[in-house]
C-alpha cells in the first residue's frame, strides 16, 4: 500500500494514506465493535478505502461464521453489514476507489458461498448503498464537493424483512451520539434531542434497497 501517491496530492490535499500496520492497530482498540454486523462506522477522511476495508472485512467474518449454511440470513444481514460503513472523501478518484474496493470485496465473499444461485438484486442494492454511503464532500464545511449541499447520510434499518430508509444531515447526526434508539443522555443527565430525518422513504424488500430512492 503507498502511502504517499504523489507529492502534489500532499501539498493540495494533504493526502497521506494509512499504513497496513496502523489500520490493523486502531481496528483492534474497537474489534468487539468491528466485528459486529451493525455497528456504524464513520470515516470522514476516508481516501480510497483502506481503512472501511479492513472494518468490512471483520465484518464479513463475522457474517460468513454465522451465516454461511444460510443464504436468506446471508443476504439480509449482509445488507445491514454494507449500510453500516460510511466514509466521506474530498477527492473524487478516491471515492471511486473505496466504492470499488468495498463492493468487489463483498461481492468476491458472496460469491465464493453461494456461486451457484447469485441474487442480482442484492448485488444491485449493495452497490447502490455504497454509493450512497461513501460520498464526495467536505467533512470540514459539512457540503458535498463543489456544492453548497450539506452532506446527507442514509440509515438502514431492517423492520422484520423488510428495509427503511432514512436520511439525515450530517451537520444533524454529529448533534448527538446515536442513529437510532431511545434520546441519549448527556453527562449532566439531560436527554439530548435526537435529529430528525429530513426525508424518509417507503418500506422496500431488504434485496430491493435501490427502490428506496
Amino acid at each position: 500500500m503507498k502511502q504517499v501517491k504523489s507529492r502534489i496530492r500532499v501539498s493540495e490535499f494533504g493526502e497521506v494514506n494509512t499504513s497496513k500496520t496502523e489500520i490493523n492497530a486502531m481496528v483492534n482498540l474497537v474489534e468487539h465493535e468491528a466485528s459486529r454486523l451493525d455497528s456504524r462506522f464513520l470515516e470522514p477522511a476516508c481516501g480510497d478505502g483502506n481503512f472501511l476495508m479492513e472494518v468490512l472485512n471483520r465484518k464479513l467474518t463475522t457474517l460468513v461464521k454465522k451465516f454461511r449454511c444460510n443464504k436468506y440470513e446471508f443476504e439480509k444481514n449482509s445488507i445491514i453489514v454494507i449500510g453500516s460503513i460510511y466514509g466521506i472523501e474530498i477527492l473524487k478518484d478516491n471515492v471511486q476507489s473505496a466504492r470499488n474496493k468495498l463492493y468487489r470485496r463483498f461481492c468476491m465473499v458472496y460469491q465464493r458461498y453461494f456461486r451457484e444461485d447469485i441474487n442480482k438484486e442484492l448485488i444491485q442494492s449493495v452497490e447502490f448503498i455504497i454509493k450512497k454511503n461513501i460520498i464526495l464532500g467536505d467533512f470540514v464545511t459539512f457540503k458535498q464537493k463543489n456544492s453548497n449541499n450539506p452532506i446527507t447520510f442514509c440509515e438502514w434499518t431492517l423492520i422484520e424483512q423488510k428495509l427503511k430508509r432514512r436520511d439525515f444531515t450530517l451537520m444533524d447526526l454529529l448533534a448527538c451520539t446515536t442513529f437510532e434508539g431511545g434520546p441519549p443522555i448527556s453527562d449532566n443527565g439531560e436527554p439530548i434531542i435526537v435529529p430528525q430525518p429530513i426525508k424518509e422513504y417507503s418500506l422496500v424488500k431488504f434485496d430491493e434497497a435501490y427502490k428506496a430512492c
